[in-house]
């Protein structure tokens, strides 16, 4: 359909604007939102996954590009929760306590909710009780966590500890990213899983999905 190639194009060109006109045509034109979440913005979001990593596209387009799928999604939203269609997989995201960095945590939540997820982002600066909060309050299957300093780092520890003492860990997967952040931290403190960029969380993400 022409407004799903215009949507998917949108997004992969970074266009906000452009993203909601076509949304929003689509929507007047008897589109299912589940659909163009499937067959435009899951693809567009995966080619600019792909571009990313054969460094075609840096940073800059990631952000617009997650700019443009959040324009098209606050449209869809609302139709979602009227007719009571829910996103298969919730993830909750956020950067630990302590720690003010948002940047990687946007990108990797914007891919995230574009590949298809529900994404609950609790922001900066997030305490362990408010991921044990949410996580009983939201019931979701991920946890994503971020720190950008080397100090905050034990925050993702004492996190999983808290999930773990409210008997919660089990229940959830526990990833971990940020630029100090190393595949060998995430064993020593029991993370599920590490990735050192959004495109990488991203398939983390669906490895650890369990088999339909």
């Amino acid at each position: 359909m022409a407004q799903s190639k215009e949507l998917y194009d949108a997004i992969l060109n970074g266009n906000a604007k452009l993203a909601h006109s076509a949304t929003q045509a689509a929507i007047e034109a008897g589109v299912e939102p589940m659909a163009l979440i499937s067959e435009s913005m899951v693809p567009a979001m995966d080619e600019v996954g792909r571009l990313f990593e054969e460094e075609e596209y840096f940073v800059p387009e990631l952000l617009l590009a997650g700019r443009a799928m959040r324009a098209a999604l606050e449209l869809l939203r609302p139709l979602m929760t009227a007719s009571g269609e829910k996103m298969a997989t919730k993830i909750v995201i956020g950067t630990v306590k302590g720690d003010l960095h948002d940047i990687g945590k946007n990108i990797v939540g914007s891919m995230l909710e574009g590949s298809g997820f529900e994404v609950i982002d609790l922001g900066t600066d997030v305490s362990p009780e408010k991921f044990v909060a949410t996580v009983e309050e939201q019931k979701p299957q991920f946890v994503c966590m971020s720190a950008l300093l080397t100090v905050t780092m034990p925050s993702m520890k004492t996190t999983i500890d808290a999930l773990s003492a409210a008997g919660l860990r089990t229940k959830v997967k526990v990833l971990i990213g940020g630029a100090p952040v190393t595949s060998q931290y995430a064993k020593e403190i029991g993370a599920d899983g590490y990735s050192e960029n959004a495109n990488g969380a991203v398939g983390l993400v669906r490895s650890l999905l369990p088999a339909a």
